[in-house]
This record gives structure tokens, sequence and C-alpha cells, in this order.
């Protein structure tokens, strides 16, 4: 729908139709206040859309984004989502060798199954029981942490006392994570299966000072009160077609094809100036809500930009005729790619990797990790596809920052894509290569973003998925009662660039639309 055939006059207008913009959209037009959201692109959904990437191949992938952890079950009732999760029984594996024989590390499958691949790779319980006392503390942390997300910010000294424990305090916002991966494991392997949540998207070593690698933790363990990392039935489109639905239903107008170029604000009411291919128009608002990059708010309104992202990421999509089968005997395809299947992970090679990567060169053994969506979702491929055995794949690959792809975009991802899938064809006792399906037009159904496609594809601030640093899910200098206020009074940041922001959550959008409802205008 066109912008110019509405009323120019929104109580709010939102630029950006990805997944925070459209939880917004929804919650204000559900509590009867006029919206428009503007969409630069031709359909909403910003990272969190479902695709066919392939010629003629009939397969929905979750492109950008592909799992879901942060996404409050709070906002899905309260705007009634038609939309599922589906859990994982496997959370991992991890292929290694060892004593020149192929094995690996089955996080999943009950209790007892865990205890004896922790046993069958160490030797003994201990790193069993080192992961089980971990992961307790996290666990209690989540569940105190997580419902704070939808409230307004708590101070640092509100939340440490929610946390109510001291160590786990220390080892989570106070110490850099390296420390407590290296006093509570001793191998290698499962030191570096727990490190890899405080690096997705992430470019930090263990022991960096800034502590950036532990908000990255904080985020990838507190989801739903579990940490629990689940899929979406029908792909991550689903959840923003429900979000759009819901958003249009309650009477949210939502303009696709318009670009927002400027806003105008003297704090009481702003002015909205957006584009389409063919003219320009400008819609006046009380609120104006921006779902996107803090550099593009920035520019939006005349601002200093802050100091520029930057990604650090390989993305890949496949579709393979089959799953590939494995070195490790013991263990069965559909299950070690149910999960997260780690590649080249261990907690020495993620320190090299990141070491080489800080000196500008790639990394040799380059760092990344797989799931298949279709083992748990197989809605996502179409029938005949299914019937005949057909998968998915998602890799995403760790410590390629921005900067390394500046040279020559592409061909530098076509070296990192070659060198990465090597590192998983060395787990496999048949090369990957032989599993890719082929679209209509015979070519094989693959394809790999950088940062820097990311940048051009969504406007994603040097590629960074989090558009910049997370941050802590507290209060700090200048941030405001909800973590979505900027230095204008009616106009408010609800992207993952605000504070408790980033990942599929929906979280900045509720807590942008909170603040609108409490100023009550």
């Amino acid at each position: 729908m066109s912008a110019s055939q509405e009323s120019r006059t929104y109580d709010a207008v939102i630029i950006g139709g990805g997944h925070n913009g459209l939880v917004a959209a929804a919650y204000l037009a559900r509590a009867g206040r006029s919206v428009l959201v503007l969409e630069r692109l031709d359909h909403t959904g910003g990272a969190a859309v479902s695709t066919r990437p392939f010629t003629g191949v009939d397969a929905r992938l979750s492109r950008y984004s592909y799992l879901v952890s942060l996404l409050p079950r709070k906002i899905v009732q309260d705007l009634g989502l038609d939309f599922r999760l589906a859990t994982r029984t496997i959370s991992s594996y991890t292929p290694t060798e060892r004593g020149g024989r192929p094995t690996g590390l089955l996080v999943g499958g009950g209790e007892q199954r865990t205890r004896e691949a922790f046993a069958r790779l160490t030797g003994s319980e201990d790193e069993y029981r080192a992961w089980q006392r971990f992961y307790d503390m996290t666990g209690r942390v989540a569940r105190r942490v997580f419902p704070t997300l939808t409230e307004p910010l708590p101070t640092r000294e509100e939340l440490r006392r929610a946390v109510d424990d001291e160590e786990a305090w220390r080892i989570l916002f106070e110490e850099p994570l390296g420390v407590a991966v290296e006093q509570n494991f001793k191998d290698d392997l499962v030191r570096g299966v727990v490190l890899t949540d405080a690096l997705i998207g992430t470019f930090a070593d263990a022991h960096d000072p800034s502590l950036t690698q532990n908000r990255c933790f904080l985020y990838h363990v507190i989801g739903g009160g579990t940490g629990a990392w689940d899929v979406p039935v029908g792909g991550m489109g689903a959840l923003t077609d429900a979000l759009a639905d819901a958003a249009r239903a309650a009477g949210a107008v939502i303009a696709t094809g318009h670009r927002a170029v400027r806003i105008d604000t003297d704090g009481r009411t702003a002015e909205v100036t957006h584009r389409t291919a063919d003219d320009e128009g400008v819609a006046t608002a009380r609120h104006v809500l921006v779902n996107a990059s803090p550099q593009e708010l920035a520019i939006l309104t005349g601002d200093t930009p802050p100091p520029p992202a930057e990604g650090a990421q390989l993305k890949v999509n496949m579709l393979l005729k089959r799953l590939p089968r494995l070195r490790d005997p013991s263990v069965d395809p559909r299950e070690a790619f149910a999960g997260t299947f780690h590649i080249a992970e261990g907690y020495g090679q993620l320190a090299a990797a990141h070491a080489q990567a800080a000196a500008g060169e790639l990394p040799a053994a380059p760092p990344s990790e797989i799931y298949c969506h279709s083992l748990t979702d197989p809605s996502i491929l179409g029938p005949d596809l299914a019937a005949q055995g057909y998968q998915t794949l998602t890799l995403f690959g760790l410590h390629t920052p921005a900067r390394l792809f500046e040279r020559d975009n592409d061909a530098v991802r076509e070296e990192l894509l070659k060198s990465t899938l090597a590192q998983l064809d060395a787990h496999l006792a048949e090369p990957l290569a032989d599993c890719l399906a082929t679209d209509a037009e015979g070519r094989p159904c693959l394809e790999a973003r950088s940062p820097l496609d990311l940048e051009r594809d969504l406007g994603l601030p040097g590629g960074n998925i989090f558009h910049r640093e997370l941050s802590w899910p507290h209060t700090q200098d200048g941030t405001g009662r909800w973590g979505v206020e900027t230095r204008h009074a009616n106009v408010l940041l609800c992207g993952a660039g605000a504070v408790r922001g980033g990942g599929v959550s929906g979280v900045p959008g509720h807590n942008a639309a909170m603040a609108v409802l409490e100023a009550g205008d």
C-alpha cells in the first residue's frame, strides 16, 4: 500500500519493517494508535525472512537470521501471533580426532547419553559434572534476567540483586569469560564449545578486557529463561509474516517500497520525509520509531553518527540431496546435524583464528557451526524434496571481520568459503560437494554472504548482525527508562542497536511501544 493513499498524520511513524518495527506497530495499533510503517524494500521482515534462494527449487530457507531464543512468550501471546517454535532434541555435536581415530562430543538426547558422551571423549565424568555446574549457574541467571528484558531498565545494582549470585555475577558481568572457562573446564574441545556462544557475530578473544564476549554470551544463555535455541516452524519468515498480519489487523498501514530519508522534529511533532521510485512524501507524527541502526538514525536526524560497527561472520545457505556420512561411525548424521555442528571450534583453534584475523589474515582453520533446519521442521521443503530426502544446511562462520573483505569482497568470500568447507570435509566420510543439490540451471545450491554483503543487502552497518556491540541489560550513561530513547524526545530507537537489542527478540520493538504508550499522547 502506498503511504500517499492514507492520511499523512499519524500517532506514530515507524521506519523499518523488520521484526522489531512490526512488533512496535502491532502493539501501538492494538492500543488504538494510528500507525504508519515505512519499509524501503518491497517486503517486510528485514533479516528475519524466508526465501527460495535457489532457482526453480521449492525450499524456503531462513536466509539470514535462523534460530529463535530471545523472543519472549509474552510478545507472542500479547499479539495473538500464529507462530510456533520446535525444540531441538540434540544441543550440539562437535567432531574431533583423538588417538588417531575420529570421535566427537554429542550433547543432548537425555542426561545419561550426554554423560556417557563426555566420558568417552575425556576419559572421565569430571568435565560432564563441570558442565552441569556451569550451566546450572547460567540457568539460574537466565530465569532472573530474562523477564527483565520487557520491563523498564534496571540499574546495574538492581540487576545484581536480581541475579542474587555473586559468583555468577563475577563470571558473567565482571571478568573476561575466558577466566571462568579455563577454571571450570580442562578439555580443549569442551572449552571451545562453551566459548562459541560468546563469539556469534562478535569479534573478540576469550580474555578481551572490554567484555564484549561476555555480553554476547549472556544473551545466548538467557533466552526464554532457559537458553534454548529453537527452530521457527515455517522458517523465520513465518514470524515476521505473523507480525505483519497482526499489525495490519489492528489497523496499522504498512507501506513497502518507501525509504525514509529525513526526520525533522521539535521534540513534540515530527515530519518524516520518504521516497518511492516515483514520488516523495512527508508523514507527520507525534512519535517516530526507528527500526534501523544507530548510524542510520543519526543520518536521518542530522546528528553525528556513533563509531562504525563491524560484523564478523560468514553466512552460508545450502540444500543437500542427502546428509553426508561422518567419519565418526558412532553418530547418526541426522542427530549430528540436528543440533549445532561445531567445526574447528576447539578453544585453541578459536584463539588462533582470532589472532590471525586480528593480524589481517583469513583464519587458516576458519571456525564455524552448522545446523539442519529441515530435520526439525520439514515443512520448509516442498513435498517432492522432502520425499526424496533432501535437507537444508545453515552455516555460520566466526572470526571473519568485515575488514578482511575490503580489498576484494568476492575473492575473499570465495577463498574463505573454500577453506571453511574444507574444515567440514575433514570430518566427513564423503565430500560435501557430492551431497549438494543443484538448481534448475544445474548450479550447486549454495550461497554465501560476507559482512559486506549483509551491509549491502540489509543495511546492517559493517554487516554487524547486532547493529553495534551488544549492551548490558541494565542502565548505562545516557540510557533512558526503556533503553530506546534518543536525544530527541519523540524519536525512539526500536532496532537491534537499542539497549537490550540484538537477535530475533522483538524486545526493542515492545519497549519502544511501551515508552510511547507511557507518554500518553
